[in-house]
């Protein structure tokens, strides 16, 4: 705890006494911090550990509080000719438990109260004014016209000036003094930092020692400094300044904008950039294929590519001699050339250059030209997809050529020998691949070198298959649920047949009820997915017309011949509740379970059970509700 203490002959004057302390909540020995309180008084965890051992924490810095310096002002007009002390004390809470520090300034020039904060604002952005703190003090502003108060903290204001200036005025007042002051405010508009004009690009090393003039236009504001940059995001300062600089020495691009201040009160701001940009030798490259040869009328496999070129293609040129050059018309900037139009063998070169630096020249293409028509067809389809097992037609309608081969011919049904017969000569090929395929077509035409060569893409979807279900057993009138399995996640559409005993025949899961006008009924479905692939599926159910039963065979054969193997009931119409249990001539249980279409194989405990006769208890509830108990005997035969 802080204490300042104002006394006189008379005693203490209360009024202009100032104390701070940590707020603490607790009772007799025991406290603990008040931390929301001690926040909002001010104090804040110090970045600077105690020095004096805790034995109250592992962590020291975590009781170490401070506050920041405050102001505080004592009105002594009215005890003028008295002598007054003026007392200081820190104070421990605890002997030997905790400390506290305090760091006094005392002003020697009694100006009275004053307003502190900048008297050139800036227009639209916050600014602080502040007087000193009055013991139980209450505080009142008055800002100009216009301003916004952004945040009001007693002595402390934060506001946001517009464009008039004008006069803030503040009241301090305690049951012992009424203080009043002013500062007239003058505005500045906000800053405006301009843009760095001087783009240029140079080539590496072309010219020693070179200058680069840059200047900044269009701001509102001094220039505190030029900063430059390689990359954009490492900014650092440089030695030139004013509005008009000269660089040196830039051996990479750099980017160089000005900060800029409009006065103390206002933002510093950062120019638009100007870009210093270094090139390094334009390189052209080289054309691949060296050479090439082209038909007549040829639009495939007819391009240059210029490869490992820096810098910008100007235009690629043309020459029958190698020595007069000729620009291409239309200029053509880019990496790739058509050739297209020739009569005779020409030669072809791309010029490339970087931005301040001398172009360069690639290597020649010699490109010749055969009098012979280029190979033309049409191919049908491009790329298709179909269903797994279907097949596809593959037609070509050939106008110019003299044969043709396909890369998979044992793959095609009709893909014909090979030779073309007239013109325009029609292929109709079928295939009927059973995973994805290319089928490539390859025309030749007499005299020309070069084929038409295409690739038709044909997609094979996935099979799809779907179970209808198992067989089953069903009393008349049991509704039983059927239900459609796609081999896969893919959407499908379902449809049933024949319709009779189904609630709906378009969905995967419909429920049939058949009536007892019908020994059996087989179903059939069929799953269709987007592609319209299909696939289809049956299951049997037999219809009981004496409603719901177990039929319990009377015996079988355990002698793993695959032959009535296993003592399983036919279960009809039962829905829950049931159970099957076998027992010995002397009433002990060698088998029992409640699933349906489980069965006893003759083993019990391990050990294949002796021929003759066992006693055989079978129960459940039907789907009406009706129970059902079924017993009797079996004969086991090995």
């Amino acid at each position: 705890m802080f204490t300042a203490t104002l006394t006189t002959s008379t005693g203490t004057i209360d009024c202009a006494n100032a104390m701070y302390y940590l707020p603490t909540n607790g009772s007799g020995n025991s406290f603990v911090l008040d931390v929301a309180a001690a926040n909002q008084k001010g104090f804040a965890l110090s970045n600077v550990p105690s020095p004096n051992a805790n034995g109250n924490s592992n962590d020291p810095q975590l009781r170490v509080w401070t506050k920041g310096w405050t102001e505080v002002i004592f009105d002594l007009a009215k005890y003028r000719g008295q002598q007054v002390t003026l007392t200081f004390e820190a104070d421990n809470c605890v002997p030997s438990g905790h400390f506290a520090y305090a760091y006094v300034a005392l002003k020697n020039i009694c100006e009275g109260l004053q307003i502190a904060g900048p008297i050139q604002a800036c227009v639209n952005g916050n600014q602080t004014y502040s007087i000193p703190e009055l013991t139980g003090g209450t505080y009142s502003w008055t800002i100009p016209t216009g301003w916004q108060m952004i945040t009001d903290s007693g002595n402390i204001i934060i506001v946001k000036p517009n464009a008039n200036p004008g006069t803030i005025r503040a009241r301090a007042t305690n049951n012992c003094a009424d203080l009043v002051t002013s500062v007239n405010v003058q505005v500045s508009p906000p800053t405006i930092a301009g843009a760095a004009i001087g783009d240029t690009a140079v080539c590496f090393g072309l010219i020693p020692n070179q200058q680069f003039p840059l200047q900044l236009t269009g701001n509102l504001g001094n220039i505190r400094n030029w900063i430059s940059s390689t990359d954009g995001i490492n900014w650092n300062p440089i030695t030139e300044n004013g509005n008009a600089i000269l660089v040196k020495d830039v051996l990479t691009t750099t980017y160089y904008k000005a900060l800029v201040q409009n006065g103390p009160a206002c933002n510093i701001d950062s120019s638009a950039v100007a870009t210093v940009t270094i090139n390094y030798k334009s390189v052209a490259g080289q054309i691949l294929p060296a050479n090439l040869d082209i038909c007549l009328d040829q639009n495939i496999d007819n391009v240059l590519q210029l490869r490992g070129s820096s810098g910008t293609v100007l235009n690629w040129q043309r020459s029958v001699d190698r020595i007069s050059w000729l620009n291409q018309l239309p200029t053509n900037q880019d990496t790739l050339q058509s050739v297209t139009g020739l009569t005779g063998r020409a030669y072809f070169r791309a010029i490339v250059s970087k931005t301040g630096c001398p172009s360069d020249t690639s290597t020649i293409a010699n490109v010749g030209i055969f009098n012979t028509a280029f190979p033309k067809a049409q191919i049908f389809p491009k790329d298709t997809s179909v269903c797994y097992g279907t097949p596809v037609l593959i037609s070509a309608n050939i106008q110019t050529g003299t044969s043709y081969t396909w890369s998979n011919p044992s793959a095609l049904f009709n893909g014909g020998n090979g030779l073309v017969n007239g013109l325009p000569f029609l292929i109709n090929a079928k295939a009927a691949p059973s995973k994805t395929t290319q089928y490539i077509i390859s025309i030749a035409n007499a005299g020309c070198p070069n084929l038409l060569n295409d690739t038709i893409n044909v997609k094979v979807t996935a099979p799809l298959s779907v179970y209808a279900g198992k067989d089953t057993s069903v009393a008349a009138n049991q509704p039983v649920q059927l239900n459609a399995l796609l081999s896969d996640e893919r959407m499908a559409t379902y449809l049933w047949s024949p319709s009779e005993g189904l609630d709906r025949t378009n969905i995967a899961n419909p429920i049939a009820t058949i009536g007892n006008n019908r020994d059996n009924i087989r179903y059939t479905v069929t799953a269709i997915d987007s592609m319209g692939c299909r696939a289809v599926d049956n299951m049997l159910i037999t219809i009981f017309k004496n409603g719901a039963d177990i039929f319990v065979p009377t015996g079988f054969t355990p002698n793993a011949d695959g032959k009535n193997d296993q003592l399983r009931p036919l279960v009809v119409g039962i829905t829950k509740n049931y159970y099957f249990s076998v027992y010995n001539r002397w009433g002990q249980q060698v088998f029992l379970t409640t699933e349906i279409g489980k069965g006893w194989d003759g083993i019990f405990q391990g050990k294949a059970q002796a021929s003759g006769a066992y006693v055989f208890l079978a129960e459940g509830t039907d789907f009406l509700g009706q129970k059902v108990i079924r017993k009797g005997t079996v004969v086991l035969i090995r």
